[in-house]
């Protein structure tokens, strides 16, 4: 069995005059949010074990914020420039050259949210899945050996969360 963490980044800053899109950090509530679904993976027992994540300051920001939270050792972090605002293919490709059991995986919408739909048997019935909004957050379960031999519509749900719901 192998289980995938799929976390949209945490809201970030917009600002006219701001820096580039792939430098734009994080704001205030996206940086409590990240800290928050960190607390949250750890009381529900879903550590990761590898991180693939966007090269994209807000995604960064997003794993350092949740990470400290986390529960045992830090997983082993790859920081891919490919998934900064990567299409679900591109988002399979990195997947399946993972190799941990618990991958956490890092990036942007609308791939990550497109790539969300595509991948478990049946999506949730959450009412915020369809826009799959910052800091939205999926846990699956596949029943596989290997990332290498992962497909679209093979996942189980086994959690759906937004920031909100831990209000």
């Amino acid at each position: 069995m192998r289980r995938l963490i799929l976390t949209r980044h945490a809201k970030s800053s917009w600002s006219a005059t701001g820096p580039a899109d792939h430098d734009r950090p994080l704001n205030g509530r996206g940086r409590k949010a990240a800290s928050r679904i960190g607390d949250w993976l750890t009381a529900r027992g879903y550590l990761p074990d590898e991180l693939l994540c966007s090269t994209a300051q807000r995604a960064r920001e997003t794993w350092n914020g949740m990470a400290p939270a986390l529960a045992g050792p830090q997983p082993r972090a790859e920081y891919l420039r490919g998934l900064y605002m990567a299409a679900p293919i591109a988002i399979q490709d990195a997947l399946r050259g993972a190799s941990g059991e618990c991958v956490l995986l890092i990036c942007h919408n609308p791939g990550i949210g497109a790539f969300a739909h595509a991948m478990p048997r049946h999506l949730p019935e959450h009412m915020k899945f369809g826009k799959y909004p910052t800091g939205a957050t999926l846990v699956l379960e596949f029943d596989l050996d290997d990332w290498r031999d992962v497909q679209p519509g093979t996942g189980e749900i086994l959690d759906f969360i937004v920031p909100r719901d831990l209000d």
